[in-house]
């Protein structure tokens, strides 16, 4: 039975961007699990004397929403000429990096040049692809098992965040389920170099927490390995007879355990008690463990671990190792350095740590590791020239060569004639140096325009530079976006990435008013101020909040997208695990609620008196719809002009084109209608 949303709204008194979004090369956790709808809960009298709106809902997810509620607000059409100027930007698509079979001559790839991602093979380098997969979920290639008969397969459905594993052939064919659950999460862990084993990880016994399986692929049947509380993950696997495992203890922090499969004994390594940064597997030497953390530093730094002691193998410099990857033949270590915003890659000897010369890369503003074959030969990168969607290229170790495999798709775009990002600094209220891109026409370099402050999600993102046809989209229109990396961001150092962890968030929030402050300045023609729009996804979306009501003045317009208006609801009905990570960050709903509900957008409605557009997924299990729906309706009761969006068919952002289309078609017309006058 269909569980209604319920609202309460008493009064006592982030997608689109304008920078490039780092492009996933791995495959990557998303985070959320939609729970159980629950009844709403009371609300404690204390809470009543409260100087805030006290502001609820039940449960996430589409069945947190009446039918008639998402009717209500469903998209409206855009005009043709809209429409088909975001389709045009659309068709700029870049394929994933992708997984290159041992022999070096097939590369599997994620491509949504269909609207919705797929799987893609080629033959040969720059060949014609083609589709694996089809269909309206979004499906990914996660692993070519090491005999080169099958692919792994990644499929969720409606953006629910709750993919199921299947296999393929690699010349085609129907999927062969190995496990897709509803409301259940099952993602690959590991392939077993023999191709004897699928090791997978899944909810499916308790929501917040994953259980470690092994899946024979001769058999195809599964065996539960371990199945403790604990949000376990297997970043390792030694002869199919012991396992590393993490277990995430937070938003950043883990802990490190062997798991003897013969004897079922789980023996602590690092990380208990600590709550330290690590991301470790097992290295080249006999007992050795590759990890990289920032505990001994303020940046993040790879080390080798042995005796327990850790001993650094990269040099000591102020930027973080962002990413590290080994081959299983145990030849390589690949690595990239996040240099301000900017990816580069490098490569150690897996046996003596020693530097190993890259072939000659193209130039480029980013360079992303992909991965390697089993046999340790050949190696995927992901290359940001600046002046496209990403290339694809394929290192081949032998013979000390690379070799592009596929291009982006540019249809009817010169590509080149786009903006690039330029590095600026603004002060922050303390005298704190903030980094922000800007992009601008060389018109707006000396006409009055506009500004668009763009804010990343995370909170512990980035925004860098690079390729991107959202910002030149919003340039085209006749704006200036600027991004900054407020405190919070990664790529900065552990200081500036945890000035925003708890109670820490109230200091450092000021960022995003002195954004406006600084722009206002900036920007200015003839002593004019330019107007400001503020825009964000998620955590980028509850700074579009924070920025409309606590700091309410500073912009002229507000678009969020999956945004959080209040931290106490969302913690209360985010995904059970998800509560347990992201306490780490924002703070215990319960010992901490009076502080976040201070930190609240809700509890500040009654300052917002300019123009917002919030949109959503209606099976977003991350932040629940429930957020949307409080902050639009509690503004429309104060007479504010506030619109709302919810797509029932999509989860954390939009996934599908005609939605997609839709989400950034309205984004863009609400902020020029306020900004242009159009």
């Amino acid at each position: 039975m269909k569980r209604n949303l319920l609202i309460i709204v008493a009064s006592a008194a982030g997608l689109l961007g304008c920078a490039a979004a780092p492009p996933v090369v791995s495959i990557i956790d998303p985070a959320g699990t939609p729970a159980q709808p629950t009844e709403a809960a009371a609300v404690d009298p204390a809470e009543a004397e409260q100087p805030a709106s006290v502001v609820g809902y039940s449960g996430h997810g589409a069945a947190s929403v009446p039918e008639e509620l998402m009717a209500k607000y469903a998209a409206p059409a855009l005009p043709e000429v809209v429409s088909r100027r975001i389709q045009s930007m659309m068709d700029l698509a870049a394929p994933s990096a992708g997984l290159i079979t041992p022999d070096g001559k097939t590369l599997f790839f994620n491509w949504n040049v269909t609207g919705v991602r797929q799987v893609w093979r080629l033959t040969k380098p720059m060949g014609f692809p083609t589709q694996m997969t089809g269909g309206e979920d979004v499906t990914s290639v996660v692993a070519v098992v090491p005999d080169g008969k099958q692919i792994v397969i990644s499929r969720d459905r409606k953006g629910e965040e709750n993919p199921g594993l299947y296999l393929q052939s690699v010349d085609g064919g129907a999927l062969k389920k190995i496990q897709h659950k509803p409301n259940v999460r099952t993602f690959l862990e590991w392939v077993s170099k023999n191709s004897k084993f699928i090791y997978y990880r899944s909810n499916d016994i308790k929501e917040n927490a994953y259980a470690i399986y092994r899946y024979d692929l001769q058999s195809n049947k599964k065996e539960l390995l371990y199945d403790a509380d604990g949000l376990w993950h297997i970043t390792g696997v030694q002869n199919d007879r012991r396992l590393m495992l993490q277990k995430a203890i937070g938003n950043l922090y883990s802990e490190y355990y062997h798991l003897d499969l013969t004897t079922k004994e789980l023996t602590p390594i690092f990380g208990q008690g600590e709550m330290e940064e690590y991301r470790a597997t097992y290295g080249a030497n006999k007992d050795e463990i590759l990890v990289l953390t920032n505990k001994f530093g303020e940046f993040r730094r790879l080390y080798s671990y042995k005796n327990r002691e850790f001993t650094p193998i990269t040099d000591e410099i102020k930027h973080d190792v962002s990413w590290f990857d080994i081959d299983q033949a145990n030849k390589r270590i690949l690595y990239t350095v996040n240099e301000g915003g900017y990816i580069k890659l490098f490569a150690l000897n897996a046996k003596n740590h020693k530097a190993v010369k890259l072939p000659k890369l193209p130039n480029a503003d980013h360079v992303y590791g992909g991965k390697t074959s089993v046999n340790g030969r050949f190696s995927t990168v992901a290359i940001d020239d600046g002046k496209r969607p990403l290339s694809s290229y394929v290192i081949d170790w032998q013979r000390k060569k690379i070799t592009p495999w596929h291009e982006p798709s540019t249809p009817e775009v010169d590509t080149t004639q786009f903006v690039r990002a330029v590095l600026e600094h603004y002060p922050a209220k303390d005298g704190t140096d903030i980094p922000v891109w800007v992009r601008q026409s060389e018109k707006c370099k000396t006409s009055l325009c506009p500004v668009i402050v763009h804010f990343h999600g995370g909170p512990e993102g980035q925004t860098r530079p690079g390729f991107s046809w959202r910002s030149q989209m919003m340039v085209d229109a006749g704006f200036i976006c600027v991004s900054p990396n407020v405190r919070g961001s990664n790529g900065y150092g552990k200081t500036w990435l945890h000035a925003d962890n708890g109670p820490k968030r109230a200091d450092i929030l000021t960022d995003i008013e002195d954004a406006a402050k600084w722009a206002k300045k900036r920007f200015a023609k003839s002593g004019v101020a330019p107007k400001l729009g503020i825009f964000g996804g998620s955590y980028g979306g509850y700074s579009v909040l924070v920025g409309m009501t606590i700091f309410a003045g500073s912009y002229d317009v507000g678009v969020q997208i999956v945004g959080i208006s209040n931290l106490v609801t969302f913690l209360e009905n985010t995904a059970p695990y998800r509560r347990i990570l992201r306490a780490t960050e924002y703070g215990d709903p319960v010992k901490d609620r009076q502080a976040l509900m201070e930190l609240s957008p809700t509890t500040h409605m009654d300052k917002l008196k300019a123009p917002i557009l919030n949109i959503q997924g209606a099976t977003d299990p991350r932040v629940p719809v429930g957020e949307a729906i409080q902050i639009h309706q509690g503004l429309v009761e104060r007479g504010v002009d506030s619109s709302l969006i919810i797509f029932p068919d999509e989860g954390h952002g939009a996934r599908k084109r005609p939605n997609r289309v839709l989400m950034y078609g309205h984004s863009l017309r609400f902020f020029e209608k306020h900004l242009l006058g159009k």
